[in-house]
Parts: C-alpha cells; sequence; structure tokens
C-alpha cells in the first residue's frame, strides 16, 4: 500500500508542472491526494530581536539581541551566490526541473527501501527539505511541553506516512511559490547548529561577515553544516577536520560536477583551511557596552510589561524573542560612555562596610527621552555574580528592575517652592528658618489629616538659619524655612505639584504628605527625579519619560511604541522663578562646587538626607537633565563625611562626589549639547510687594493675628515677654510696627505677661512722700554720708524711673536722715 501511495505522488509529480502551466483539472489520480492539504504556507521563522543605541553621527550601536532562534532573515540579494549554488548542486540537482519531487531521485530510493524494509533513504528535494524545517519549527513553537514533543515527532518520523505527507506538501508548495522563494525560505530557515538559524545568523556566527559576503570555501563549509548541524558545527574545534572532508568531497566536489565552479576554483577551494571566526552575538543586556546594560535591561522590561506589545505577559515576550524587532532607542553613547566612566570614576563598587550604589540618569527636556543611564556596577543577571555586578537598576522604578527608591533629601524642596509661588508668594518673602523652633504639628494643614504635639526639626549642616528671603533659603536649603513655609500651605498641595510633575514612589506606593515629606523623605528613583526637574527647566512642561525611538518588525514594519506625553505641570512664569531660584543653587548655593563654569547657563538642586543615606543633585540645561545620587544601598547606614576612593578620584568627601560627578558629566560632555539662557522671571515673583506692619500693640492675640493675616503677613508666636499691656495682650512685634517688608513675610509677635508697672521717680522728695509713693513696691533704704544732703530727703533711687517688673523689683533709697 506504501509502494502504491507513493507510485501516485510520482505520477502527480511529473504532471505536476504541466498542470501548473497549463492550469487543467487534476487527473483521477491527483484528485486522491487533494484529500491531503493542498500546501503547507510557511509561518513567520522565528527571528533574533536586536537592541540599538545611537552615535552622535546617527549610526547605530548593536547593544544586545534577545532571541529563542539565533536568525536574522534576509533576501535574495542578501545572499551569497555561492551559498546558492552550494545549497543546489549538493542536496537537490534538479531543484530547478523538478516539480516538488526528484521522480528519479525517488524511483531509486523507493527501491532500496523497499528492499531493506524500511526508510534507508529519503532522496529529498529542497522542497520537501523546506516542508520538514516549516513542520519542525511549527512544532517547536507549541508551548505545551507534550503536544510540542508529539508534533516534533511527528513531522521527524521515518515513516511511510509521513514521507507520503511531505511529498505532497513538496508539490502543494511548488504549485504556490517560485522555486527561488523556496530555496531563500530553505536558507533562511535551516539550523546550523546550536541556536544559529537561517543563512545570515551563521555567517555572522561563524565567519564574522554577512551572508553576501562569504568565500566560496566558507558558502561550502556552511552548507556542508547543515547535513548535520551539532557534528559538523566549527565552533567545536573537533568538528572542524569533518566538516572539511564534507566541504570537500560533497559539496565543492558537486559544485565542480554541476560546473557551478571551476576546476581552478575547486583546486583553490579544497586547499583553504576551514578557519572559523567566531563571533558571539550580542545576547542580554550583560553585553552592551559602556555600561548600558542597566538601560538595556529598562527596555526590555518596558516591552515585556506594556501592553502596546501585546496583550498578555508571554505573547510579549515571544514577540520580543522570536519577532525580530529592530529596536532603536533613546541612548545616546557619548553621553551614556562619559555618564558610565564619570561614574566609575568616582564611585567605587564597594567601600569598607558601606555597599554604595550611584546613579548617572539624563532626560532630555521637552521629549522626555531618556539620553544615558549610568551607576558604578556592572549588569548581570547571574545568580553568582560578583561584588562588582548586580541586576538591581538604581536608577528605574521596582517595576522596571530597580530598587524601591532612595530618599531624595531637599530636591523636594523644589515642589514646596512651586507650590510656594502658586499660592501667591514670592521670592522675596521673608521666613523664618532658625534652628530650635518648635512647629505645632495641629497647624500644618493636610487634606490626609494632622496630628497633634510639637514637632522641632533640624537644619541639615546645623547653620542657625534665621530670617531670610525664600529665595536665599532655597539656596542654602534651610531645612526649617521650608517647613515654616509648609505650615502656609497645604501638604496636599505640594504633593500634586510633584504629581503633576511626574512624581512617585519607586515602589508605586502612594506619595507620603506628613510634615517630613517637605524634607524629601519619599523614596523615589532618580530617573523620576530627573524627569521631573526637565519639566520644570522646560518652562513647566513635564513629559513622561520615554526610551525607545521607534521599532520595526522582521519585515520592517513599524512597531507601536509607548509614546511620551507632555503636559503643562506648571505655570511657565512661575516654572521661569523656581529655575531662577535653581540658577542660584548653582552658582552661589549649596551646589557652588558643582558648576562647570563654562558659559552654559545651569540649574538644579542638592538634596541630603538624614545622616547621609543618600545625596542628590538633580538639575542640568535646557537641552539635558541629570540626576546624580549616591547612597547606601543596603540597609540605613550613614556615608557622611565619608571619603569615597573611587578607582581615579583620589578620594573625595562623600557629600562632594554628587557634586563633582555632574560637573565633570556637564563640563567635559553634555554642555557640548549647548543650553540656553534660562529668561528673567516677573518681578513680583522675586521682590515681592512691601507692606508695612502695622501696630498691633494692646490687641489680643486673635485681633492682632487677623489684623496682620490682613495685611498680607504671616504671623507666628514669640511668646511672652515683660510688658505693662494688660497680660494676654500684645506687647511688640518683631518686625516692630512701622517697619516696610515684603508682603508675605513672616511677623512674630510677642504677648504682655503684664509684669511692667512704671516706678516713679522720688528722687528729692521727703521721706514720706517716697513712701507714699511707692507703696507696694519692694523697698529698701540707705543712709547718704553726704554730710551737706538736705535732711528727711531721698538723695537718689535705684533703679530709676521707668516701665520696671514689680514682682522681681526691689527699688533701693538713699536717704538723707533727719538732724
Amino acid at each position: 500500500m506504501g509502494i502504491s501511495a507513493i507510485a501516485g505522488v510520482l505520477i502527480t509529480a511529473m504532471v505536476t508542472p504541466a498542470l501548473a502551466v497549463t492550469g487543467l483539472a487534476a487527473n483521477s489520480t491527483i484528485s486522491v491526494f487533494e484529500n491531503l492539504p493542498s500546501y503547507i504556507k510557511p509561518d513567520a521563522l522565528s527571528q533574533t530581536s536586536s537592541l540599538y543605541g545611537k552615535n552622535q553621527d546617527g549610526s547605530n550601536v548593536l547593544l544586545a539581541s534577545f532571541y529563542v532562534q539565533n536568525r536574522q532573515t534576509v533576501g535574495w540579494n542578501d545572499i551569497s551566490q555561492y551559498v546558492k549554488d552550494a545549497l543546489v548542486s549538493t542536496e537537490d540537482p534538479r531543484f530547478y526541473v523538478h516539480g516538488g519531487i526528484d521522480v528519479q531521485s525517488t524511483t531509486r530510493a523507493l527501491v532500496g527501501n523497499f528492499i531493506s524494509g524500511g526508510i534507508q533513504s529519503g532522496a529529498s528535494t529542497i522542497s520537501q527539505q523546506y516542508v520538514k524545517n516549516i513542520l519542525v519549527q511549527r512544532a517547536e513553537a507549541i508551548s505545551d511541553p507534550d503536544q510540542e514533543k508529539a508534533a516534533y515527532a511527528e513531522a521527524t518520523a521515518t515513516t511511510f506516512d509521513r514521507k507520503l505527507k511531505e511529498m505532497k506538501l513538496a508539490i502543494g508548495l511548488e504549485k504556490e511559490y517560485s522555486k527561488d522563494d523556496i530555496l531563500l525560505g530553505y536558507l533562511n530557515i535551516s539550523l546550523f547548529g546550536g541556536r544559529v538559524y537561517g543563512i545570515q545568523a551563521a555567517s555572522e556566527y561563524y565567519f564574522g561577515v554577512g551572508a553576501n559576503q562569504l568565500t566560496l570555501p566558507q558558502a561550502a563549509s556552511l552548507i556542508a553544516t547543515v547535513n548535520e548541524p551539532e557534528a559538523l558545527r566549527i565552533d567545536i574545534p573537533e568538528n572542524i577536520d569533518f566538516n572539511k572532508a564534507r566541504r570537500d568531497k560533497d559539496v565543492l566536489a558537486s559544485m565542480l560536477k554541476e560546473h557551478t565552479i571551476t576546476q581552478q576554483q575547486f583546486d583553490d577551494a579544497v586547499a583553504t583551511p576551514v578557519e572559523p571566526h567566531i563571533t558571539e552575538p550580542s545576547t542580554g543586556c550583560q553585553t552592551a557596552i559602556s555600561g548600558a546594560g542597566f538601560f538595556c535591561d529598562y527596555v526590555k522590561k518596558i516591552i515585556e510589561q506594556d501592553p502596546i506589545f501585546g496583550a498578555s505577559a508571554d505573547i510579549r515576550e515571544k514577540n520580543l524573542t522570536t519577532g525580530g524587532y529592530k529596536i532603536y532607542t533613546t541612548l545616546d553613547m557619548n553621553l551614556q560612555k562619559a555618564a558610565d566612566d564619570t561614574t566609575k570614576y568616582y564611585i567605587p563598587y564597594s567601600g569598607n562596610s558601606l555597599d554604595l550604589g550611584s546613579s548617572l540618569v539624563t532626560v532630555q527636556p521637552g521629549t522626555g527621552r531618556v539620553t544615558s543611564m549610568a551607576q558604578n556596577k556592572n549588569f548581570s543577571e547571574a545568580p553568582d555574580a560578583p561584588a562588582d555586578a548586580t541586576s538591581v537598576n538604581y536608577s528605574t522604578d521596582y517595576a522596571y528592575g530597580g530598587s524601591t527608591g532612595f530618599q531624595v533629601g531637599s530636591t523636594y524642596k523644589l515642589f514646596t517652592l512651586i507650590a510656594w509661588l502658586q499660592a501667591g508668594h514670592s521670592l522675596g518673602d521673608i521666613v523664618n528658618g532658625a534652628n530650635g523652633q518648635k512647629f505645632n504639628m495641629a497647624s500644618f494643614k493636610n487634606c490626609e489629616g494632622t496630628g497633634g504635639g510639637t514637632y522641632s526639626p533640624q537644619n541639615d549642616a546645623g547653620e542657625a538659619g534665621g530670617r531670610a528671603s525664600v529665595l536665599t533659603q532655597f539656596e542654602e536649603s534651610v531645612n526649617n524655612a521650608f517647613i515654616a513655609m509648609s505650615q502656609q500651605l497645604d501638604a496636599c498641595a505640594i504633593r500634586d505639584v510633584a504629581t503633576s510633575l511626574g512624581v512617585h514612589r519607586a515602589d508605586n506606593t502612594p506619595l507620603q504628605t506628613n510634615i517630613t515629606a517637605v524634607l524629601g523623605t519619599n523614596e523615589i528613583a532618580p530617573l523620576t527625579m530627573a524627569a521631573a526637574y526637565a519639566g520644570v527647566i522646560n518652562q513647566g512642561m513635564f513629559c513622561t519619560p520615554v526610551a525607545i525611538d521607534s521599532i520595526t518588525d522582521a519585515n520592517g514594519a513599524p512597531v507601536a511604541v509607548p509614546q511620551t506625553t507632555c503636559t503643562q505641570a506648571v505655570d511657565p512664569k512661575i516654572a521661569t522663578a523656581a529655575n531662577y531660584a535653581m540658577q542660584g543653587v548653582i552658582q552661589s548655593g549649596t551646589a557652588t562646587p558643582a558648576n562647570p563654569r563654562d558659559g552654559v547657563s545651569h540649574a538644579g538642586k542638592t538634596g541630603t538626607t538624614d545622616n547621609e543615606e543618600s545625596i542628590w543633585l538633580v538639575g542640568g540645561t535646557t537641552k539635558l537633565v541629570t540626576a546624580s545620587m549616591t547612597a547606601n544601598v543596603s540597609g540605613h547606614v550613614s556615608i557622611r563625611h565619608t571619603t569615597i576612593n573611587g578607582p581615579g578620584s583620589g578620594g573625595v568627601n562623600s557629600g562632594q562626589s554628587r557634586l563633582l560627578m555632574w560637573r565633570d558629566f556637564y563640563k567635559n560632555t553634555a554642555d557640548a549639547y549647548g543650553g540656553d539662557s534660562f529668561p528673567t522671571p516677573d518681578r513680583n515673583l522675586t521682590t515681592g510687594v512691601s507692606v508695612t506692619v502695622p501696630d498691633v500693640s494692646g490687641l489680643s492675640v486673635d485681633a492682632a493675628d487677623t489684623r496682620l493675616t490682613n495685611a498680607g503677613f504671616v504671623t507666628s508666636d514669640g511668646g511672652q515677654v515683660d510688658s505693662d499691656k494688660p497680660a494676654g495682650q500684645i506687647a511688640r512685634t518683631d518686625p516692630p510696627a512701622g517697619t516696610s517688608i515684603t508682603k508675605g513675610s513672616n511677623v512674630t509677635m510677642y504677648t504682655s505677661n503684664g509684669k511692667l508697672s512704671s516706678l516713679p521717680d522720688t528722687t528729692g522728695q521727703s521721706i514720706g512722700a517716697a513712701t507714699s509713693a511707692l507703696n507696694g513696691w519692694n523697698v529698701t533704704s540707705t543712709a547718704s554720708t553726704d554730710p551737706k544732703c538736705t535732711p528727711d530727703t531721698v538723695v537718689s533711687q535705684t533703679p530709676g524711673a521707668g516701665l520696671v517688673n514689680k514682682s522681681s523689683t526691689t527699688v533701693t533709697l538713699v536717704v538723707c536722715p533727719k538732724k
């Protein structure tokens, strides 16, 4: 029965070319085989996806590849003619004349197999082999292991049934596709050993050249491999002699026989040794150059998680590892190398008992494009990675391979400053940043509720603080000044400013709004802070970060990618004022050592957490904004006053490291990208309006508070002082009544304790009169020794007339006794 079926196929094969040309209906023999599928349609091949950064000249740099099968599908003109001739000459010399089955070879194999009682010889044409490869790939694409195993066994079984099906499908294949298309499909699908599939990947891996650059000996060596991919692959040294033997005796000899090469070409090729030049593919992010492994992993996780790339995680992973994506990212290799070199110059992998982590990540204002992402360790997902490597990306959120974030310290004060300006205040307003203040917790506004008790924060560097403009307090980063400012705002308004600029906690929990949040206790990723500051520097227009410029699929068609979303988060006038304040930080404030002083305008803000567990500088130019951060990444351990001995830095103080990294990155590289001058802010946002402090002495505390508030001032309680005003009334203010100061400034009210009384002057009075005048006072007297004094009179009085605390004062009279 098997012989009869194959005979029918042979008859079909002999008449197929004629039918294909004339369009005649199939005869009864062919009709029998129409019960089988008419032909097999090749599936989309599993192809390697490649991820690229970009050089300054616009050329692409391969960072990493992702694949299940290392394959790059190429076109007909991208393959050397030597490859095509070698394949046809060796595997199927009558390929261009038969109809899918070589009748002559099949008949010969049929007789041999019949005599042997099994399938000893397949005599498979290229079309038949292509059908088999399609079925094998289809089986390998099945996710269920048992179903995959069964499908693979069926596709490779040495049975008459499988052979019959293969023949029939090969005939149908040739009805639908041209010979060149079938040959090209075979070269793109074939296995060349290991996970190397297709002629292009094989050429690059084994010889380091494209398939169109293969020499005759190289082409013959690769075609020799497809016969037994594992036994003849030449990346295993002991296979090379076997490969050369098949190359010379089978492939090259067949080419000579079929007259596709000359005798001289044959002789020269045989004399050429098999010399592989193994070029490992950039598999996975650990191969990325210039420390770009963390950025690569960030992009990979975006593709794995964003629904734009597929409805489920399995689909997205399959698209990445089999879809032949060309992923063109936002990474600027010039900036990336500079960031990587700078970070690793200043910050060692670890030091003493510290597990140091450092990040230098840059965002482009106006586009949200992430142009560099570096840290002081190498990228590795290996479970036994050395101490200088990690898979944790210090720049990103936890969901994208990052940590749970780092406290951002005073860099968060920018959001309080913006909320302050939005509430109608100015940079010129005077606030009290003195140490030792006790803030009444109940006096703070918070949409999420407030607590009781008092709060006594300290200024970070122990500075005395004092009364100064908001601009000065921002430049010097005075903690108590910003606590005092937040007391006049709603904590949720500050949070809303941050949220509008894309700020969120790295662990995706809600931003905290407690009183300490103003000082930067929320744990946030550096990329998030860089993007937020880029929004302010971009005149308040915030753009969400993006890491992918474009993607094309295996056919060159565009693939939808996440797009940045830009929103006017902050009024441009207020953003201009905030940028003006940030310029002061770089020029004369806490970030002065970071100033590149190269003629480019810079703006930014420093941040230091309690005990310097993390230290920051975020800011940049109108073209590039960078977050520079160093922290102890293992537990809450201070790095304050620690000398950080980077590989080339010679040792710098911990607080200086974030500043010098930022400075060098801009001075040596980033500032070459330019930067516009920042516009001048409106005067009313920098100097405010001067208002005269009204006289509230003698008023109750509530009445005085109302009058001062209505005049545009913020009040604070200075406590009780000695005064002749009735107890509980306002004795005086600081600044005093009549002083002209900026509207919105703080005015301290001092309450009378009622203990001052008017002490009369009794000098020259008689002793009786003086005693009567001082009735109720604690009086002592002493006799005068002046012989010329007037008897029975007061010679002098201590203290003299004036306002005196009656309860604590003793009045001493010097009297002239009676004669």
